[in-house]
């Protein structure tokens, strides 16, 4: 569609949102009803490109962000654009500090909120980019995501949390780490194959390794169903659902999942306070999770005051800046010892 009339985003999208309800009515075929969605790109003129062909271009580019994001609508951004300038030279020096081991693992603690205790250490990505500083996932996955970099950084991210949690355990200091997982790793069959050489090469169990997936891997059949969430169950690998309250989960699903742990949204916990839906959300997620048999995790919680909240509503566990930020290997390894040996639990228990 061309809009000669429309000036800016804002209007686009209005536009767009309308041509959606439009399109979501039902359609009647052959005696049958038929539900349909529609993904929309905008591109506008001249701020993202100076003639039709690269306007309709760009255009198609942002209606395949929108499908791959299931977001509805999505505006053409150049950082997106696997084709774009941006997006290539990020992929070559993000190729290169693989090369360089300028990729390293920050790992944050998960608190059991009923005695303070340590549920275990999520591992988070970062990028000390020689130019640009130290990066967040944010600034750089979206970009590898679609690509074969990925299953190479995936890679080292398990190897690099296996070798640290192996340190932890030498220690004395039994620590469950969890990395995430994206929905193409989970697709990944080489993915199992290296967590079991690298639990064996290191004496580790299985527990000792946790792999957080989103909600919406849920909705993703082939992820689902793939062999690689088999072998991971026979391997023993647990499972942590984060992002719990974003999605549509199917609870039958979920049950023959191997999870053990669900991350409520930190959507929800940040709005807490202030809105009575986001509480009933949130108690809402706890019941269900405890009649499951699974563990609670409260993600992005920032102060006292939701922490003694989400106690008092049965939540097991939680981590954010209230309790403690990202720390590299060496920072996380002194605040282990200085939190108490003792009190650092043996995975499995909130």
């Amino acid at each position: 569609m061309l809009l000669p009339t429309v000036r800016d985003e804002a209007a686009a999208r209005e536009v767009a949102a309308r041509l959606r309800a439009a399109l979501s009515e039902p359609v009647r075929l052959d005696g049958m009803s038929f539900d349909l969605e529609a993904s929309v790109g905008i591109a506008l003129f001249p701020d993202h490109a100076p003639d039709f062909e690269l306007l309709l271009q760009r255009a198609d580019v942002a209606m395949y962000n929108a499908k791959e994001a299931r977001t509805g609508v999505e505006t053409y951004s150049p950082g997106k654009d696997r084709n774009s300038p941006a997006r290539l030279s990020m992929l070559g020096d993000l190729r290169r500090a693989l090369d360089r081991s300028e990729l390293e693992l920050f790992y944050q603690p998960k608190i059991a909120l009923r005695d303070g205790h340590l549920v275990g250490m999520e591992a988070l990505l970062r990028w000390r980019h020689p130019d640009k500083g130290l990066l967040e996932p944010e600034a750089f996955l979206s970009v590898a995501e679609q690509t074969y970099l990925m299953r190479s950084i995936t890679h080292y991210v398990v190897q690099a949390a296996l070798a640290q949690t192996a340190a932890w355990w030498r220690a004395d200091m039994p620590v469950q780490v969890a990395v995430n997982a994206s929905g193409r790793d989970l697709l990944d069959t080489g993915l199992t194959e290296v967590i079991e050489e690298g639990l064996l090469a290191r004496g580790l169990p299985a527990a000792a390794l946790q792999l957080e997936i989103t909600e919406r891997i849920l909705m993703n059949e082939p992820a689902y169903a793939s062999d690689t969430v088999s072998a991971l169950a026979e391997l023993g690998i647990p499972l942590s659902l984060d992002d719990f309250g974003t999605g549509y989960s199917s609870l039958v699903r979920l049950k023959r999942l191997p999870v053990e742990e669900i991350k409520i949204d930190s959507s929800f916990v940040q709005r807490l306070a202030d809105s009575p839906d986001d509480a009933v959300i949130v108690r809402s997620i706890v019941d269900l999770v405890r009649t499951l048999g699974l563990r609670s995790v409260a993600e992005g919680v920032e102060d006292p005051e939701t922490a003694e909240r989400l106690r008092e509503m049965g939540c097991d566990a939680a981590q954010g800046w209230h309790f403690c930020r990202p720390m590299d290997a060496a920072a996380a390894t002194e605040w282990l010892y200085s939190f108490a040996v003792p009190s650092v639990k043996a995975p499995g228990g909130a």
